[in-house]
């Protein structure tokens, strides 16, 4: 497999879609409880600062994205956040590192000075261990900050990265 990151296009927002719903329908990291469908999702990603996907070069098969927009606004509009979906079936293969390096970059090249993230759920182990070999630095704990999926409430532990 060959892996390439690059710039959604509107033909990816079919695919795109089913990757961010498998997460959203797993109920066990992102807050969202919505699905997407074709024009949800096309306004959805139409206006984020930036949305990266991995492809699979060979078969052109979408395997993955990202997300990427201002995590606040004015004086604090230098900070921003990103969201990170793989589809399970090409989980374990390196795809959200090479998500999360890519919006890293493509925060500088936005003008960002500070990725952060928000909400990451205590739990999210493989995440967790991704974020932190990438510098990212943990800012605390916010307890039973995010409801699961299963209706208890997990932790929540904000991260960094200064761009």
């Amino acid at each position: 497999m060959h892996v390439i990151i690059r710039a959604y296009t509107d033909k990816d927002i079919a695919a795109m879609n089913e990757i961010w719903n498998e997460v959203v329908r797993g109920g066990v990291a992102f807050p969202q409880t919505e699905y997407l469908d074709a024009k949800s999702g096309r306004a959805f990603f139409d206006s984020q600062t930036c949305c990266g996907v991995a492809e699979d070069a060979d078969s052109g098969r979408l395997l993955g994205l990202y997300i990427l927009h201002p995590n606040n606004v004015g004086r604090c509009g230098h900070i921003c956040n990103a969201s990170y979906a793989v589809s399970s079936a090409a989980r374990g293969h390196k795809i959200g590192e090479a998500l999360v390096r890519d919006s890293l970059e493509q925060g500088r090249v936005h003008g960002f000075r500070i990725l952060q993230f928000n909400a990451v759920v205590r739990t999210n182990t493989a995440a967790r261990r991704l974020y932190e070999k990438l510098g990212f630095v943990q800012l605390g704990v916010i307890p039973q900050g995010f409801l699961m999926q299963d209706g208890h409430y997990e932790d929540i532990c904000p991260y960094y990265h200064t761009l």
